[in-house]
């Protein structure tokens, strides 16, 4: 057979019979030209086009180990940064506000030495000339014994003399001034206790002067809290700072004194404070301190003589007895955490007037809680412990969730040992024995004639057969006539 021949007269080869490459017998390599070479380490293809060529660099461990360093570093910034946030959460000492009031309603009225009364009347702002008022007031200040200037040229700042008469149309007990400090500083205050604001002193830091830090030992009068208002008059500068006791700081910039809500800041007494300079106008600030008193023994409401003349029949006719009135608002309290008595300061409207009524009569009334016909001592809760709880019965929110939230076919309980629904005689048996074991006695044993229906309502949480029940507690307000 004849091999085809190429153009250049040469016979060609079919592709098939190519002989593949084989190894040297004498080298151990390859036969010289092909595209493999042989190398102490074996085998090795060289680099082609369409290959991927890497670099990779020699310190990119090195990198990583450095990556590693600052996500440490991060981490632990972001661990204090959040201890922080938790501190101050948890340990406020200053807290700040406005109060929404017209200030051009706003005088100040202060004597002079002279004694003649002046009134400063506001807004002011000093780029359009200062007030005669202004003047003498500033005059009539002397400095503070605490400045720290260093050289004679810084300016000090200044007092009015608490001597002289001075009193402003702003009170703040008229705005709930008190009621944000109490609940922002003195979360844990007890019920039976309020604070009263008792002003201390007016403070002005004019312009190229400052307040040196004013220490917590100067305000010796038995304060818990001082509050500093800003008086509208325009400035520039001037921050208020306030140190805890424990080397934080804050700082209150404010609004520069401009016409609006005057601003207000609160602090602990265990706080120091002080202001910055100021670069231009005058900041005027009234300082008050905040005391914590209690309610009196007897209650500063008094009851009319037609509402005496209405118990006094009811009295005379049960000498020797024990009567009780049910309450008529509800408190809000649980039962299985806080004892009956505890709602005296709380007591409004008439079951406050009933109560200081009986208290004129030279009579003891008691607060006892009741339910399902019987009442537990003065000095018991309502503990329902047993069946299907192992502690003490708490809110919803604390309870699994399955058992939180109950099928809308089973209602909860209500009234006096009822249920919406139907109610089997052992369900009830048991909770009468378990009210029972909380040391409740039946109305009848305790010999109580109770006068009135139910009104208030306070209600306590326990598991009976796996569910969430709800038990309506009223309170009684007991008292023998002897």
């Amino acid at each position: 057979m004849i091999s085809p021949l190429s153009s250049a007269g040469v016979p060609m080869t079919p592709r098939s019979r190519i002989a593949s490459p084989t190894l040297s017998s004498t080298t151990g390599g390859v036969i010289p030209g092909s595209e493999y070479s042989s190398s102490a380490a074996g085998f090795r293809r060289s680099a082609s086009v369409s290959d991927f060529q890497i670099e990779r660099s020699r310190r990119r461990r090195s990198g990583s180990h450095e990556r590693g360093g600052v996500y440490a570093e991060e981490e632990a910034v972001y661990r204090e940064s959040v201890a922080r946030l938790l501190l101050a959460r948890e340990r406020p000492f200053s807290i700040s506000g406005k109060i929404p009031v017209e200030v051009n309603e706003l005088v100040l009225f202060f004597r002079s030495k002279s004694g003649i009364t002046h009134a400063l009347d506001f807004p002011v702002d000093l780029e359009y000339g200062a007030p005669p008022a202004l003047d003498v007031l500033v005059a009539a200040c002397r400095s503070h014994q605490t400045n720290d200037a260093n050289d004679y040229t810084d300016r000090e700042s200044l007092f009015y003399p608490p001597n002289l008469p001075l009193t402003a149309s702003l009170d703040i007990a008229s705005h709930p001034i008190l009621d944000a400090v109490r609940g922002g500083l003195f979360q844990d205050l007890e019920p039976e206790k309020y604070l009263v604001a008792v002003r201390d002193k007016l403070e002005v830091v004019v312009s190229g002067s400052r307040m040196g830090v004013q220490p917590r030992m100067l305000r010796s009068d038995g304060r818990v809290a001082t509050v500093v208002v800003t008086l509208p008059v325009r400035f520039r500068g001037g921050a208020l700072v306030v140190h805890s006791e424990d080397g934080r700081m804050e700082k209150y910039h404010g609004r520069g004194g401009k016409p609006g809500d005057i601003e207000w800041v609160g602090f602990l007494n265990e706080c120091d404070y002080e202001v910055e300079t100021v670069t231009k106008g005058c900041r005027m600030i009234i300082s008050y301190g905040l005391h914590i008193r209690t309610y009196a023994s007897a209650s500063i409401m008094e009851p009319s003589d037609n509402f005496l003349d209405l118990i006094s029949p009811i009295l005379n006719l049960s000498r020797g007895r024990k009567i009780g009135f049910y309450l008529t608002h509800n408190y809000g309290i649980n039962p299985s955490e806080v004892v009956a008595d505890s709602l005296v300061p709380k007591l409004r409207g008439g079951d406050a007037l009933l109560y200081h009524s009986l208290k004129l009569y030279k009579l003891s009334p008691e607060l006892q809680y009741t339910a399902g016909g019987y009442i537990w001592p003065v000095d018991r809760m309502v503990e329902l412990y047993g069946d299907d709880i192992q502690s003490k019965p708490a809110f919803p929110g604390s309870m699994p969730f399955s058992v939180a939230h109950r099928p809308h076919n089973q209602p909860p309980m209500r009234g006096a040992f009822s249920v919406y629904g139907d109610a089997d005689d052992e369900e009830v048996a048991n909770l009468r024995a378990r009210v029972e074991e909380s040391g409740a006695i039946p109305l009848s044993e305790a010999e109580v004639s109770v006068l009135g229906e139910t009104a208030g309502r306070e209600r306590v949480y326990f598991v009976s057969q796996g569910e969430l029940e709800k038990l309506v507690v009223h309170v009684l307000l007991i008292v023998y006539v002897p």
